[in-house]
C-alpha cells in the first residue's frame, strides 16, 4: 500500500491510498479541479477512485466531496452523522459505516473510530490494503485521544496523525483567547506534543512510518512539528521515519510496498 497527501492544513486535506489497482481518496477538502489536478501529478486518473471516505465534514475535509461525487460517481463513505451534515450527496451515493465495525470496500478493509471533534460524528479510520495486510492508521482533527483509537492504531505499519500546533506558539499567537481555548480544548486539535506522545505510545519495531497532518500556518513550522517528534520518538528508543506533509503540495506520505529498511530514521521536511 502507497499513500500521498494531496495537500494538509486549514486551507484543504485530502490523503490518497493505493494498493494495487485499488485507490481510495480519504478527504476531499479542495474543489474538483483541483482534487483532479493533484491526482493526475501523481499518474492517478479521478476516475480510478473506487470510494470517497470522509473523516468528518468541515469544508476543509469535505467541501468538494458533494460536486466531485457527482462529476466521477464515487460512493461516499462515512458515519451517519457526516452523511446527514454533507446533505449534498444524492442519498443512492452514500454508504454509511459505524464505528467499531469493518467496511470493505474495493482493496480495503476501514474500521472507523470515533473521536472527539467539534463536528457532527467525526472518525479516525484504520485502513488494511486486503492484498497485503498492510496496516495504516489517519487520524486528522483530534482534540484528545480516546482509548478506543489507541486500541485500534496499534500494531500499524504506518500512522498518519495530526499535529496542528506548538503550544507555546498558540499561546502568545494572535489568536484570541476564546479561539485559543477550542484549539487546545477536548474537541480541538492535537499539539506537537501530544502527537509525539500518541506516535511514542503506538510505536513499536514494525512501524514504518509516521506522517504529521493538518499543521497551522500560523501557530506552527514543519521544522518544529518534525523535531517535536522525532525527539519523542527517538527518547522512547523508536526509529520509524517522519514526514510532514506539506500544506499545498502533493508530497509521498508512505510506501509500504518496498523493503523494509531497519534502523534508519529520516526526517523529510
Amino acid at each position: 500500500m502507497r499513500g500521498w497527501t494531496l495537500g494538509s492544513g486549514s486551507s484543504g486535506n485530502a490523503l490518497v491510498l493505493e494498493s494495487g489497482p485499488h485507490r481510495l481518496l480519504l478527504d476531499c477538502g479542495f474543489g474538483p479541479r483541483a482534487v483532479a489536478t493533484r491526482l493526475r501529478s501523481i499518474g492517478v486518473a479521478p476516475e480510478s477512485i473506487s470510494g470517497l471516505l470522509l473523516t468528518h465534514e468541515h469544508e476543509d475535509h469535505a467541501v468538494g466531496a458533494a460536486r466531485a461525487q457527482k462529476k466521477y460517481r464515487w460512493p461516499v463513505i462515512a458515519t451517519a452523522g457526516t452523511l446527514r451534515a454533507v446533505d449534498e450527496v444524492e442519498p443512492r451515493w452514500r454508504q454509511p459505516m459505524t464505528a467499531g465495525t469493518v467496511y470493505t470496500t474495493d482493496g480495503f478493509l476501514i474500521e472507523a473510530v470515533e473521536v472527539p471533534h467539534d463536528a457532527s460524528q467525526p472518525c479516525a479510520f484504520v485502513v488494511t490494503a486486503t492484498a497485503t495486510g498492510a496496516r495504516v492508521g489517519i487520524a486528522h482533527d483530534l482534540g484528545a485521544v480516546p482509548d478506543a483509537l489507541r486500541a485500534a492504531f496499534a500494531r500499524c505499519d504506518a500512522l498518519c496523525l495530526e499535529a496542528n500546533h506548538d503550544g507555546e506558539m498558540l499561546r502568545t499567537g494572535p489568536y484570541p483567547a476564546a479561539l485559543q481555548a477550542r484549539v487546545r480544548g477536548g474537541r480541538g486539535h492535537l499539539s506537537n506534543a501530544g502527537c509525539g506522545a500518541l506516535a511514542t505510545e503506538l510505536a513499536h519495531p514494525g512501524l514504518r512510518g509516521v506522517v504529521l497532518l493538518h499543521l497551522s500556518a500560523v501557530n506552527n513550522t514543519p521544522e518544529l512539528a518534525g523535531r517535536t517528534v522525532e525527539s519523542a520518538l527517538r527518547r522512547g528508543g523508536h526509529r520509524a521515519r517522519v514526514r510532514v506533509a506539506p500544506r499545498r503540495e502533493v508530497a509521498v506520505a508512505f510506501d509500504l510496498d518496498g523493503p523494509r529498511r531497519a534502523g534508519q530514521l529520516a526526517l523529510s521536511l
